[in-house]
Parts: C-alpha cells; sequence; structure tokens
C-alpha cells in the first residue's frame, strides 16, 4: 500500500503556491486530498471556501473534512504585505480557530502540520541555525509567526502537532513580488536592467517541491511536539543569484539598487541546519538553486 492510501489530508491554502505543490505530493503518495480556499474562490468537491478567522465556519469545514492528517499552509505569507494587523489576526487567530476546530472533531489527525517561518529567528549571530537558536523576530510577519508557535503549545496536549520553519523557497508558480521569481521573470523577458534592494542579504532558498516531500515526511513520521527547520542548508548571496541567472539565460543584467526596496530591520543572513529533520524523516537531498531557476526560466 501506498504511504496515503486510505487516508485523508485536509490543506489549508489549497490553491496558494504551496498548496498547489503539496497536493500533488500528497496524491501521487496515496492521500484523498481536501483543501481550503478564500471566499469567493470556486469550490468544489473537497474544496471549501473557508475564511480562517470565522470560527463557526473553521469548525463546520473540519466536522465535514475529517482529515486523517493537516498541512497548514494558508496565512499572510509575503513579508512586505502592508497592513500588519492581518499578519495577527490570519497568522494567529486564524490558526487558533483550526486547532480549536480540530481539537473538538470527534475524528482526531495523525499529525497537524504548522507551517511557521525561519523568518522567526531574524538576525541569529550564528553562521548555520538550528532549532534551539533564540528566536528575534525583526518584523510584524515574523512576530506573528513567532506568536502562533506559542499559541500552538496550548493544544499540544490534544492534538499531535508539529511545527515546519521553512527557509526561503521557490519555484514554477510564486508571485513575482517575491525575489527570485522577480530576478527570473526579468531574464525571461530579456529585460537590461533591474531594479533590487539590499544586495548584501544571504539566503537559503529550496525548491519547493523538496519542501513538499520533506512536509509529507514529516506527516509520516508524525514527530508530535517537534519542531524542524525545512532548508538545504546552504546560503546563497543576491549576487550569486544573479550570476546564475546570466549563465542561464546567456546575457549580464545591469543591477540598480533601489532604497524604496530596502527594507528596514533586513534580515542580512539566513542559512539553516536540516540535521534534525534528517534525523526523523531520511536524507533531505535537496535541488541544487542552479536547478530549480533553470526550471523556473524555461517554465
Amino acid at each position: 500500500m501506498r504511504e496515503g492510501e486510505g487516508r485523508r489530508a485536509l490543506i489549508t491554502g489549497l490553491r496558494g503556491f504551496t498548496g498547489v505543490y503539496m497536493a500533488r505530493e500528497l496524491e501521487a503518495a496515496g492521500y484523498e486530498v481536501l483543501g481550503t480556499v478564500m471566499p469567493g474562490d470556486a469550490t468544489g468537491p473537497g474544496v471549501f471556501a473557508v475564511d480562517l478567522c470565522d470560527r463557526a465556519v473553521v469548525a463546520a469545514m473540519v466536522e465535514q473534512a475529517r482529515p486523517d492528517v493537516v498541512v497548514h499552509l494558508a496565512g499572510i505569507a509575503f513579508v512586505g504585505h502592508a497592513d500588519a494587523e492581518q499578519f495577527y489576526r490570519v497568522n494567529v487567530a486564524g490558526t487558533r480557530n483550526l486547532l480549536e476546530a480540530l481539537a473538538a472533531c470527534a475524528h482526531k489527525p495523525s499529525c497537524v502540520l504548522l507551517a511557521s517561518s525561519a523568518n522567526i529567528y531574524g538576525n541569529a549571530r550564528v553562521a548555520l541555525i538550528d532549532e534551539d537558536v533564540a528566536p528575534m523576530p525583526a518584523n510584524d510577519y515574523a512576530v506573528s509567526k513567532l506568536a502562533m508557535e506559542y499559541m500552538a503549545r496550548l493544544w499540544m496536549d490534544r492534538l499531535p502537532i508539529v511545527i515546519a520553519r521553512p527557509f526561503n523557497y521557490t519555484g514554477v508558480g510564486q508571485g513575482e513580488q517575491f525575489l527570485l521569481p522577480k530576478i527570473v521573470a526579468h531574464f525571461r523577458q530579456g529585460a537590461r536592467r533591474i531594479e533590487l534592494g539590499n544586495l548584501a542579504i544571504a539566503r537559503d532558498f529550496s525548491d519547493v517541491r523538496t519542501v513538499a516531500r520533506s512536509y509529507r515526511r514529516l506527516l509520516a513520521a508524525a514527530p508530535a511536539g517537534g519542531t524542524f527547520n525545512i532548508c538545504s542548508g546552504q546560503s546563497h548571496a543576491l549576487q550569486s543569484v544573479i550570476d546564475m541567472m546570466s549563465d542561464i539565460a546567456g546575457y549580464r543584467i545591469e543591477v540598480h539598487v533601489n532604497p524604496a526596496f530596502v527594507r528596514a530591520n533586513e534580515v542580512q543572513t539566513l542559512a539553516g541546519s536540516n540535521a534534525r529533520l534528517a534525523a526523523a524523516t531520511g536524507p533531505v537531498e535537496p535541488v541544487p538553486l542552479v536547478e530549480t531557476l533553470r526550471w523556473m526560466y524555461r517554465a
């Protein structure tokens, strides 16, 4: 039997960037995939239009879905989102509504994976960040995700919760407000010039397909109460990304720093350790960043 045979998986944020790949990963493993979308979006069998901030609607959805595993992806994910209040309403209160509903449901899931973020580490003063590094969130998005983690602890005696802290990741379908899709789009269009923010930043970039696979493996391992970095273990400076794309596209692009794109309290370097993840689920086997960029460029 396949891993998910006869089991139902609920994905919140089913049609979001990560949700699409998560659904493919779980379906390939044999799960029946159900999911939530934003109110007003098209629904269908197993697809529920849900405002996470509406407790009654969330409770009714969970009672109908009765999932065996849950991947909670829905939330405000763009660090530069203009409405700070929404970070807290959706990422904290919305998640609480989901956990409350799952705990009240007679059919208990074997694993509830909550997608947090490596942004909670802020400007950590270590070369490689593991899960024991003290959080130092530097923006509202990160604070909301850390608050979500603390709130989730209130439910760990009633639900098998796993917290995932993904570092930056990308792939085909990610919006161009995010850094790497913006860069790839400029090269695909043959642009001669690009405006970027802080060129000194370095990030640990993963492929979205690796992230989805890691989430699935955590669902299978169900290490309740655990917190896991989802990362490649290697950071790439922004300039190295530009160089990779120049090689892929066959030309150099002129880079201009726009001060408007430089965020206050910018996290300078994020590089994570995936040793705990590998111990729980097996080798991570990240896709090399250049291969992810080539996939995005050719899509």
